[in-house]
């Protein structure tokens, strides 16, 4: 084979991966659409009025997740099947914001954290590796992370609203993932500058208690915690 002939076959190889990546960028540029449709939907929970209409945002979000399994499905099929690492980054952030959104339905449902096998289950993807388009472990984390950053505004905006037993809850909640993501040894960097700011998400929410308690409304924060959430 002589040298032009080698460059024209490795020309022919980059026009298949350029090929297989433009495919991508159209299905995640879809994602994205979707993804930003349910942070919309969603971002109505820091207004007033929106803590009475948490359950119908919810179920709102749900029906948009319906799309989002949609277009999953279809970016599934627009590369090989085990080369699921090779063309990730294209999709990677879009998938973690997933992971938030999801994550925030249900902590605004349940006021629990959603496992990584829900998250899969909602977006309907693997959460083994071993069986093909999954969620990465890396992925999720970082979602969880945005979380907290939202879960720590939503505090703020609570005693705004006047609901201020909330804010304990969130706090609390905040230390749990925070004491949850001290026990693990994170390597990847991106991740681990993530989870610095955990911190201060920590550190906000605690202030909005003290806050509170300072103010006298911890008590009146304690006796609503009994009710509805």
């Amino acid at each position: 084979m002589s040298v032009s002939e080698m460059f024209i076959a490795l020309q022919g190889v980059l026009t298949v991966d350029q090929d297989i990546r433009e495919e991508i960028r159209k299905e995640v540029q879809a994602l994205e659409q979707t993804a930003r449709e349910i942070l919309t939907l969603l971002q109505g929970v820091h207004q007033g009025a929106g803590f009475q209409d948490i359950p119908k945002k919810c179920q709102k979000a749900r029906e948009h997740f319906g799309t989002v399994r949609t277009q999953l499905e279809s970016l599934k099929t627009k590369f090989p099947a085990d080369q699921y690492y090779r063309f990730h980054e294209h999709w990677r952030f879009v998938l973690q914001r997933l992971v938030f959104l999801t994550a925030f339905v249900v902590y605004l449902e349940s006021e629990t954290l959603v496992t990584r096998e829900a998250v899969a289950e909602i977006l309907g993807i693997e959460a083994d590796r071993e069986r093909g388009f999954h969620l990465d472990i890396e992925d999720y984390l970082s979602g969880v992370l945005t979380l907290a950053s939202e879960l720590s505004r939503l505090a703020v905006n609570s005693v705004t609203a006047g609901d201020y037993s909330r804010p304990l809850r969130i706090s609390a909640f905040i230390n749990e993932l925070d004491s949850g993501f001290r026990l693990l040894n994170l390597k990847n960097d991106s991740l681990r500058k993530r989870y610095d700011g955990l911190k201060y998400d920590v550190k906000k929410t605690e202030e909005v208690v003290y806050d509170l308690s300072i103010r006298g409304l911890n008590k009146e924060a304690t006796v609503g915690a009994g009710g509805e959430k």
